[in-house]
């Protein structure tokens, strides 16, 4: 005869279902967000395809950077799926490898900018005091600058006259490093703060007045302890500034501050598309289309992990 405990026991288990890992709770709860998901997928093929370029350039035979002035402007064809640019260059390959440029910018200056602010937000909360006050001073003037105005005045600055040798100021991939050196130092801000009310909240808790009581040290309190507990709001405010990156390094390349030729971008492309956008519209539309996407993806993204990492959401 079974015992009424056994009973109880097995009863109880029934009714609360099988436990469940947290990775596959904020899984199910990101697969309910039918637009974050579709955004995943939508990004997931554009980074694809960006990462293809050179193999879809070899498998069509053609030179993304070739010029062929006799073959401008021409129409989607067999041999150019996309047609060509103003100066006679595969249309889809420009497309991808500006793709490449434009995402990698994103990314790098994103994550950037996430450790600049998860360092400035976790010493300023944990500190507190006159660290916390400096910190949060600093953080509230480079977010009172214009930002665009700012970006485009410091993009515009003569490297040689930094002291730069004259040869990488020069070359061709320095207008790339100058772009993400320049988001990351302005773009910090949000991380920043979002680390530190994150933090501030977290160095109250039981299990990080139990590590200082056991003599763990600032270092490892703030490493293991905190900073493990504040990557979600982290990893969503990242996720939502890739779109904005793109968006911003697209204004200013456009503004002709930003990403120089020969290097494509989505926004240089739009820079030279500009003049000829009654004789060859596709020239800006592709593009224009392909940053319309991609920021809007980013931005699905975002909200669907905030909505997966939310604690307060009820299971």
């Amino acid at each position: 005869m079974a015992e009424p405990g056994g009973l109880l026991a097995a009863g109880a288990s029934s009714a609360l279902g099988p436990s469940r890992s947290p990775g596959a709770i904020l899984w199910r709860r990101f697969l309910e967000h039918r637009l974050a998901l579709g955004s995943l997928l939508v990004l997931a093929c554009l980074s694809a395809a960006a990462l293809a370029a050179p193999l879809i350039e070899a498998a069509l035979g053609l030179d993304a950077t070739l010029v062929d002035l006799f073959a401008a402007k021409l129409p989607p064809s067999p041999g150019h799926p996309l047609g060509t640019d103003e100066l006679g260059r595969d249309l889809m390959l420009r497309l991808l490898y500006g793709g490449r440029v434009s995402l990698l910018v994103g990314l790098t200056a994103a994550l950037g900018a996430a450790v600049i602010g998860t360092a400035v937000g976790l010493w300023a909360g944990y500190f507190g005091g006159a660290a916390d006050a400096l910190l949060m001073r600093l953080t509230d003037g480079v977010i009172a600058l214009p930002l665009l105005p700012l970006l485009i005045v410091l993009a515009a600055i003569d490297l040689t006259k930094l002291g730069l040798p004259e040869a990488l100021a020069t070359s061709q991939d320095v207008s790339l490093y100058r772009i993400v050196i320049l988001i990351v130092l302005v773009g910090w801000t949000t991380v920043a703060r979002l680390v530190r009310g994150a933090t501030l909240s977290m160095k109250t808790r039981e299990f990080v007045r139990a590590a200082r009581a056991l003599g763990a040290g600032h270092g490892r309190i703030i490493l293991v302890h905190i900073l493990p507990n504040v990557v979600s709001p982290i990893i969503v405010a990242t996720t939502l500034s890739i779109g904005n990156i793109i968006l911003l390094e697209s204004v200013l390349s456009f503004l002709g501050l930003g990403i120089q030729p020969p290097i494509a971008s989505w926004g240089n492309m739009l820079t030279n598309a500009q003049e000829l956008i009654w004789d060859a519209p596709a020239l800006a539309i592709y593009p224009g289309l392909l940053i319309f996407a991609t920021v809007i993806a980013f931005n699905f993204l975002g909200d669907g992990l905030q909505d997966a990492l939310d604690p307060r959401a009820v299971e």
